[in-house]
């Protein structure tokens, strides 16, 4: 069985696109595959909720309990390995993780950017992007490097910004893609695994 493990910290929106497309579509029959468990560093994390609705294994590590961002994330990699994954995929995991957790997992970690990357990495990318007058936005899914919002591209989605969107409703729109492609994405790479 390729074991998916999903790392978020807040409400699992990509999370749950992800788990609705693999029961939908039978990733377990077609791919052997499923999603082993959701693990969060927030303990009030919303997506937690669901992920136990669903029956998939949940733990919390908590940030803030650690002295360093290495030691964090030297322990979430024990952690993420007691599932064994096949993939490890970011869905709203608000952490820059180290280079040393990012080589662990190299070719396998995944996440998703609410911008067309390169354009515009890191935070803010609505607001950044109505305010360089872009015509169009959307969303990435890309395997992580050590470089941030950096690493070969898997599956994109494009938005038009329409003259009177707000970043709200920007990233409202680039969600719904977001929901798309994120599963879609993982799909074709379990598939060719």
């Amino acid at each position: 069985m390729k074991k998916i493990v999903i790392l978020i910290s807040g409400g699992g929106s990509n999370m749950a696109a992800i788990v609705r497309a693999a029961q939908r579509e039978g990733w377990r029959e077609r791919h052997g595959a499923a999603v082993a468990a959701v693990i969060s560093n927030r303990a009030d994390a919303g997506g937690l909720a669901f992920a136990r609705e669903h029956r998939i294994a949940t733990e919390v590590l908590d940030h803030k309990q650690f002295a360093s961002r290495e030691a964090f994330d030297a322990e979430l990699a024990s952690v993420v390995d007691r599932h064994q994954p096949a993939l490890v995929v970011l869905a709203g995991f608000m952490r820059i993780l180290t280079a040393g957790f990012v080589q662990r997992y190299e070719g396998r970690l995944l996440n998703i950017h609410p911008s067309l990357l390169p354009a515009f990495p890191g935070l803010h990318t609505h607001r950044r992007a109505i305010e360089m007058g872009c015509r169009f936005s959307g969303a990435t899914v890309h395997q992580v490097t050590a470089e941030l919002d950096f690493g070969p591209i898997l599956e994109q989605a494009v938005v038009p910004v329409l003259p009177d969107d707000t970043p709200e409703s920007l990233a409202a729109r680039v969600l719904t893609q977001e929901h798309l492609i994120y599963p879609r994405a993982i799909a074709r790479l379990l598939a060719t695994a």
